[in-house]
């Protein structure tokens, strides 16, 4: 049966187009269920006997909810109690179109054969298809689609022969006109907060549920705290005339009354608006979208310097006369939220607060991340819950609430077990860690698995070149390998072989899809989330040793002075002949007595290593500094024995040169083939103000650095030394570590500007890490089409959805960065846990005004030591910005002093268990040092290979 409907457009050109839409119509589409007689269905998924315990529906009953109740109470649905569900077309069509998070989740419950959720395709059943009437809305004419579907059900169920239990169907929905017009109709519906509340077996569902509107005004005062918010069609007028600004509102971790809103201007331009005071914050959470107002400019202020902050919602306050001398901090542009353009919320992780009011269900949650306020939930489980880290979701905030309101979703195990606060880690920074479903795993190659003669139509066969890998201990996912060997006419032939990762992963496919998703592999302490499933990370695309494996080859010839003559590009064949640690690749380099094929290999490698690594400085490549850990685990515990900076040898540097050289040619070449698609990598350059910090410390020490180029500010660090301080020029690396823009991915056809900073490089990409990264597999796609070794594809060759793919790289890449460091600082906790108190050198890195920030360079390790008088007669402290220095009694500190500290864990606050540091050398009577809030923090790797 077929449908039809004709319209005329018009088009750009002003002709007239008739466009005729076909809606087929179909009886043969299935109800799903295994009590049905009348459909012809082969498989069934919705069960026969359904067993949940309602005190309103005591007779066995499928659900159908309407788009709202998924919508608002996907955490709900999404228990394993909540089973037999008809999803609707209708329903699905219009969360796909409102929530792209809560579709994906929906699909997922779909997809889980334990759940029972059956979608049923209403708009093509001839029973159930209605079409929109005259002057009916399109939600009016949704939830009359609902409304006959749910009714065919209950007719289609009642005529089976059987079905002599009665199974009914109950429609759930939260809307009162949709409610009313369901009953009129003689159909069983519910609101979906009562339906819940009458799972009698089920008590802790209740705790799921999204706050109605209802609810939300029965846990208001009547003293309006917040402005209102201005809506939607006010702040669209107010953003086109350009009395309001929009942007993305981030909020501080030091001080929970400030924040700032990044306002995106012409081309990359980005202005940043501060905020601060609760009314001016106005209910804004980190990551929305905003409508701010600049205020005027004699209203503008400083950021503070001081560290606020609150864990049980009282305001920490530092007793202590700041004293700002010279001039005051440059004043920033300042505004007021004046509504939300877009909620950006996510089930937040963290710990319940138990009230203190007996038999209270009201409680307050504390988020872990520090940016986002307490929330007020509904519990009967708080004696449970107390000391578990759980998730909540915020459902609204009203003007004259102090915090949002929100309900539980789950919980995720005891605080401060290792698995637990793996969980939340991974949580927290959005790391998808789900085990790879079947769908993906139904594209990887069956076992066992060979390199057929088909694969060697395009590939050279290099196996019997003595190529090997060197990698970190324990490296199971083999990007890269390595050779180099004399040719006859007296030139050196060196090749970096890169996992052919692209040869296994085809476009488009599920296996494709979640790796582009994914994004990169995340490596935390002793645990890796793989970016693809191990039979590729850890088997078939890991160049392990003595095995044939597919590869993807750039081979260059050069002379002795490591000029290249000739770069080959080609698909290959290789045989890793060893797969060295660094360690042991030095030993081999560094043994005289040994002179084998693989030695000879690894020591021209390493001679011609030097030469690009002194050609790349004298272009003015940084070589800059961040102190990174290695942790040494028990085999049995798998806690941290031993904490110990990491050693760069020589091969570090042989094998990253090599890298970065092979991403450089491949980045040059994909450019030249595709100019409007290539996937290219770019650094920019730090604005002069991010400078500020290191040219006032190395001033301090009497010492010049120039940063009109990254070539001047390379050759001033090399010469930076300070008579008596040989770790000066270290701190000051780091430091100028700290100034450096993120690296990015980009698409060259939606940018100008594709120099790399830090490499000193016009033009750069990645190539050599397609087994943990998502980029490189494009990057290979690019070259095999360069090079005619595979076909292109239509999203290859689109610049928009390339560069909309380098978005969500570039935020996968920067939350792995935010995991590992977490997890390092996590561990650096365990270890801290069983040593007691130890007593240590450091340095001050920054000068704050009532703080001062100091790195521990034997353990990588940086703590915050507060000075906050106890008394308001105690000594005051002087803060110089111009220093920066601080003033405590008669001490002052500078950046880099050489300081003493104790360092010991303080677990006092289980959920934000923190590194403690006292000062003890130089001592200061008078003046206590309470305990620091600041996490440890590690630094970025050194390149960007």
């Amino acid at each position: 049966m077929l449908k039809s409907k004709t319209f005329v457009k018009k088009t750009r050109s002003g002709g007239v187009m008739k466009i005729v839409r076909e809606h087929y119509l179909r009886d043969d589409i299935w109800c799903g269920s295994e009590a049905c007689t009348e459909c012809k269905q082969e498989s069934t998924v919705l069960q026969k006997d359904t067993c949940i315990e309602s005190s309103l529906c005591s007779y066995p009953h499928y659900l159908i909810p309407d788009t709202n109740v998924v919508l608002h109470q996907i955490d709900v649905l999404e228990d394993p109690v909540i089973r037999n569900v008809i999803v609707l077309q209708t329903v699905l069509q219009e969360v796909r179109h409102r929530s792209a998070p809560i579709y994906k989740r929906l699909k997922d419950m779909i997809h889980e054969k334990e759940k029972h959720f059956y979608t049923f395709t209403n708009e093509h059943h001839r029973d159930t298809f209605i079409e929109r009437e005259p002057g009916e809305s399109a939600n009016d004419r949704n939830d009359r689609a609902i409304r006959m579907a749910a009714k065919w059900y209950s007719q289609h169920l009642k005529t089976s022969e059987s079905n002599p239990d009665g199974l009914k169907v109950v429609l759930l929905t939260n809307d009162q006109g949709n409610k009313q017009k369901a009953e009129e109709s003689g159909l069983l519906v519910h609101k979906c907060e009562e339906y819940i509340k009458s799972l009698i077996a089920n008590p802790e569902l209740v705790d799921r549920l999204a706050l109605s509107s209802d609810d939300k005004n029965e846990i208001t005062s009547n003293k309006v705290l917040f402005p209102e918010h201005l809506p939607l069609s006010k702040i669209q007028a107010g953003i086109k005339s350009g009395s309001f600004l929009q942007g993305t509102f981030r909020a501080s971790r030091d001080n929970y009354l400030e924040a700032t809103v990044f306002v995106q201007g012409e081309g990359e331009d980005t202005t940043e608006v501060l905020i601060q005071g609760l009314q001016n914050l106005n209910r804004a959470v980190h990551q929305d979208v905003v409508a701010l107002q600049l205020l005027p400019q004699n209203q503008w202020v400083a950021p503070s310097s001081v560290v606020l902050w609150t864990l049980t919602g009282i305001r920490l306050v530092v007793h202590s006369t700041l004293r700002i001398s010279a001039a005051e901090a440059a004043r920033k542009p300042t505004g007021k939220i004046v509504g939300i353009i877009k909620r950006n919320w996510r089930p937040f992780c963290g710990m319940l607060n138990v009230s203190q009011i007996k038999e209270s269900t009201r409680h307050l949650f504390t988020p872990a991340d520090r940016r986002i306020p307490r929330i007020r939930i509904e519990t009967r489980q708080a004696s449970t819950l107390a000391g578990q880290r759980i998730m909540v979701a915020i459902d609204g905030w009203p003007k004259d609430s102090r915090y949002p309101n929100g309900h539980f979703v789950r919980s995720l195990g005891s605080a401060g077990e290792k698995e637990t606060e793996q969980e939340v880690l991974l949580l927290e920074h959005d790391v998808p860690h789900q085990a790879f479903s079947q769908a993906v795993l139904s594209f990887l190659p069956k076992m066992p698995w060979a390199i057929t003669p088909e694969d060697m139509v395009k590939r050279q066969d290099l196996r019997q070149l003595t190529v090997c890998s060197v990698d970190p201990p324990g490296c199971t996912d083999i990007d890269d390998a390595l050779h180099c060997r004399e040719l006859e006419n007296g030139n050196l032939e060196v090749g970096v072989h890169i996992a052919d990762v692209s040869h296994f992963i085809r476009p488009g496919n599920a296996l494709d899809k979640e790796a582009a998703n994914r994004g990169t592999t995340v490596y935390l302490c002793g645990k890796r989330i793989d970016m693809v499933p191990e039979l590729l990370s850890s088997n078939l695309c890991s160049l392990r040793s003595n095995v044939d494996r597919l590869a993807f080859s750039c081979i260059w010839e050069m002379n002795h002075e490591a000029e290249i003559l000739k770069t080959q590009f080609t698909k290959s064949v290789i045989n890793s002949k060893s797969s060295m640690t660094y360690a042991e690749a030095q030993m081999r380099i560094d043994d005289t007595t040994k002179n084998d094929d693989i030695t000879k290999s690894l020591r021209g490698l390493n001679k011609l290593a030097k030469i690009l690594k002194r050609q790349r400085i004298q272009k003015g490549a940084l070589t800059l500094s961040s102190l990174e850990v290695r942790f040494h685990m028990d085999s049995e515990t798998h806690d941290p024995i031993d904490l110990q900076t990491k050693e760069l040898m020589e091969t570090n540097s042989m094998v990253e040169e090599f890298m970065l050289l092979a991403n450089i040619s491949v980045a040059q070449k994909i450019y030249d083939e595709f100019s409007e698609c290539a996937l290219l990598r770019k650094h920019p350059a730090p604005p002069p103000s991010n400078y500020d910090i290191l040219l006032k410390a190395a001033k301090s020490k009497e010492v010049e650095i120039h940063t009109d180029s990254a070539k001047a500010l390379a050759d001033s660090l090399d010469v930076a030394r300070v008579d008596g301080f040989p770790y000066f020029n270290t701190l000051l690396r780091i430091l100028a570590t700290r100034c450096m823009m993120q690296a990015v991915y980009f698409c060259s056809g939606m940018d100008s500007d594709f120099h790399h900073y830090g490499l000193a490089s016009p033009i750069y990409t990645h190539f050599t890490s397609p087994i943990r990264r998502y980029a490189d597999i494009i990057v290979h796609r690019l070259l095999a089409v360069a090079i005619g070794a595979d076909g292109t594809y239509p999203d290859l060759m689109d610049k928009h959805k390339q560069s909309a793919l380098c978005n969500n790289l570039n935020y996968r890449h920067k939350m792995a960065q935010y995991a590992q460091r977490a997890s390092v600082a996590f561990h650096t906790q365990l270890f801290f846990k069983s040593r007691g108190i130890l007593n240590e050198e450091g340095f001050v890195l920054f000068v704050r005004k009532n703080a001062i920030i100091v790195l521990i360079p034997k353990f990588g390790l940086e703590g915050t030591v507060f000075f906050d008088p106890k008394d308001k007669t105690a000594p005051s402290l002087v803060f110089d910005e111009e220093g920066p220095t601080l003033k405590v009694e008669e001490h002052t500190f500078h950046i880099f002093d050489k300081v003493k500290v104790t360092i010991s864990l303080d677990d006092s606050n289980i959920q934000h268990q923190k590194i403690r540091m006292a000062l003890t050398d130089p001592v200061i009577p008078g003046v206590s040092v309470p305990v620091p809030d600041t996490e440890p923090q590690t630094k970025k790797p050194r390149l960007d290979r």
